[in-house]
């Protein structure tokens, strides 16, 4: 395309104001300004005018939506940019319809298997209860888990869960697994057993989730699979929300079929102010952080900064879709 000078950079989804800080930004002045925007997503009308001036936008996956309805709306867009290598929320199809390249990032290699693990031994031992009790001026106020011995189930055995199931061998734990493309000779390579969707529900003392999000896994983790599930175990997820049926699990925590839920992802995000996890006393969530590391945002926004100047060079890299 041609380029003219001065282009426009918009930096969204940048919800704790740290992205100018993170890296340096000055390298782009020759070609243009960047602006840093904190608000966030709202309806495609809103998001449009907010938009509508910028040829560039960086943003952080599925933080805001970019559907058919937004693209349209955004003719000066030429370049959109996204954390990590996938992004579900942007409508690939539309994106290239509209001339629009999508480029991506490298993610960090441990930081989501680090809060997984971290969630897992905070719902197991009621660290937030108990931390709480004690900034209140109580003391010992509940009776946690252990988990030597126990059986930890995989749900998708990615890179994510691989790293997981490492730190589980490494406390004492049984790794079980199952995914629908996951096979017995690839689970034992990285010393998980193999078992049924059934048996992974049935077995698991913690359930911790690692699937891509797609329209074959969403909703996997539904009110049958919920229900087959120990009184005892802990369900956890740090992957997407809309793998799991949100109101089965809500029903399933509010009747004590399951102990508690350490959650990190929601079907909405930013999770609305009224909604039940914000309240419930077996349910430990955290505002997906996952991937929110000083290490992984200098990745993010380096490279994204290497996108724009490849682009505007004329040759690209990092390409998606």
């Amino acid at each position: 395309m041609n380029k003219q000078l001065p282009i426009r950079i918009a930096v969204i989804d940048d919800w704790q104001s740290v992205a100018e800080q993170a890296v340096d930004w000055s390298v782009l002045q020759s070609m243009g300004s960047v602006s840093f925007l904190h608000d966030y997503p709202a309806a495609p009308a809103q998001m449009a005018e907010r938009l509508q001036s910028y040829d560039v936008i960086c943003l952080m996956r599925e933080r805001s939506r970019f559907d058919k309805d937004l693209l349209t709306r955004l003719p000066r867009l030429k370049l959109l940019l996204t954390s990590g290598m996938r992004n579900a929320a942007i409508d690939m199809e539309a994106a290239a319809k509209s001339g629009i390249l999508v480029c991506g990032t490298e993610s960090g290699k441990h930081a989501a298997a680090e809060l997984t693990w971290a969630l897992i031994m905070a719902v197991t031992r009621n660290l937030a209860d108990e931390a709480g009790s004690l900034k209140r001026g109580g003391w010992q106020v509940g009776l946690g888990s252990g988990l030597y011995g126990k059986t930890l189930g995989i749900l998708g055995l990615g890179k994510i869960g691989q790293r997981v199931a490492g730190y589980a061998r490494a406390f004492g734990m049984r790794v079980i697994g199952w995914s629908e493309n996951l096979t017995a000779e690839a689970a034992e390579q990285h010393d998980v057993s193999y078992v049924t969707k059934q048996e992974l529900f049935r077995r698991s003392d913690v359930l911790s989730i690692h699937l891509v999000l797609s329209e074959r896994s969403r909703g996997i983790v539904d009110a049958s699979s919920i229900a087959l599930m120990k009184p005892s175990a802990y369900l956890v997820n740090t992957s997407r929300g809309p793998l799991v049926d949100e109101a089965a699990l809500i029903a399933a925590l509010q009747q004590h079929h399951i102990t508690g839920a350490a959650l990190d992802v929601f079907d909405q995000e930013p999770l609305p102010r009224d909604h039940p996890f914000r309240r419930m006393d077996n349910v430990l969530a955290t505002p997906h952080i996952g991937y929110v590391t000083q290490e992984d945002y200098r990745i993010f926004f380096s490279q994204m900064i290497e996108d724009i100047q490849a682009w505007h060079g004329g040759r690209p890299v990092r390409t998606i879709g």
